[in-house]
């Protein structure tokens, strides 16, 4: 389906994560822009879960070993197919024998791409996405090298559908996609100084007023010792009220912000440990996660406290924004 020429800076694959087993110690992993990876696998008639590729900064070149059905949303990595740019947001069929190539990302850092029937590996502990430091899930447990070749499973009937009704139209072309796709104006607006909302952490209380008003009213740079596990921010230094004040180890997730001794925030991520033992002075609310995840080194984040009511109204109009982009693109099928 799809064989690695070159392989990007980081590219694995990646599903919703691996739940139910932080008890035993094993991390969640996923993917870093929920959103991107769900509108992806709709595009192409999945369900919403299936594995996408995950690229990371520095795209992939790849050869279509057959004809194949994929979508790419997240990051702009300036797709080519034979040198001609592939439009993001859409559905794409793609003929066999194509080159298809990414490069850097030009907006965002990281890009989605699925396809119909989603990749072909197999479920550890009930997910296909990679852990790379334990060198599990995904393909053969690790980023994607030259010479891989990736398969997909069997296709649903939507996606089929829309497999055919695309090829009928391309009519000797590389590749084609139809006039409509997802709106500009409903994905989240990637940005390299983005504003994040947080609520207050367990221990917001933990910090001297003058460290609560800098986190909320000056800018953390992206550190360059960030990965998927979590971003090293830089930048007004977090001074707790009792420099000696421990915590007993508790529970953390996606997007909490906790404050080690030295005062420089981190952000944790998809690739998270299960517990922490620093003070989390703010945790990420769930519909700003993707603006977290498609910044890179470098850029500048600014937090902005909204109230728990509020964060949940955010994630539901998200989801009620999926759950119509799902119903309109399973219209186009029929």
């Amino acid at each position: 389906m799809l064989k690695v020429i070159r392989p990007g800076l980081l590219t694995s694959m990646q599903d919703g994560g691996r739940t139910g087993f932080q008890k035993h110690g094993v991390i969640v992993s996923g993917v870093m822009d929920p959103f991107a990876h769900r509108i992806a696998n709709l595009l192409v008639g999945n369900e919403g879960n299936e594995a996408t590729l995950e690229l990371s900064l520095m795209g992939d070149a790849w050869e279509a070993t057959e004809h194949v059905l994929l979508a790419i949303c997240g990051a702009d990595m300036n797709p080519m197919a034979d040198g001609v740019p592939l439009p993001m947001w859409k559905p794409v069929w793609i003929r066999a024998g194509t080159m298809i190539k990414f490069s850097g990302c030009r907006r965002g850092a990281r890009a989605y791409v699925a396809i119909a029937g989603g990749f072909q590996v197999p479920l550890v502990m009930n997910s296909r996405s990679t852990y790379l430091r334990a060198g599990i899930g995904g393909y053969q447990g690790r980023a994607l090298q030259k010479g891989d070749e990736l398969k997909a499973e069997a296709p649903s009937e939507r996606s089929q559908k829309l497999f055919d009704y695309l090829e009928k139209h391309a009519e000797g072309r590389t590749f084609y996609a139809p006039d409509w796709g997802i709106a500009a104006e409903l994905f989240p607006r990637y940005d390299a100084s983005p504003v994040i909302r947080v609520i207050r952490g367990n221990q917001y209380d933990w910090f001297t007023e003058k460290s609560r008003q800098d986190f909320f009213q000056k800018g953390f740079r992206v550190n360059t010792q960030s990965d998927r596990m979590g971003y090293r921010l830089d930048g007004p230094v977090l001074e707790r009220i009792e420099s000696d004040r421990e915590l007993i180890s508790e529970a953390v997730t996606f997007g909490t912000v906790q404050v080690p001794a030295e005062g420089n925030p981190i952000v944790l991520l998809a690739d998270r440990q299960t517990t922490g033992g620093y003070p989390k002075i703010a945790q990420i609310v769930s519909a700003d996660l993707p603006l977290i995840a498609q910044t890179k080194p470098g850029d500048t984040l600014y937090f902005r406290e909204i109230a728990h009511q509020e964060a949940e109204r955010l994630l539901f109009e998200r989801e009620q924004l999926i759950q119509q982009a799902k119903l309109g693109i399973q219209l186009k099928y029929m």
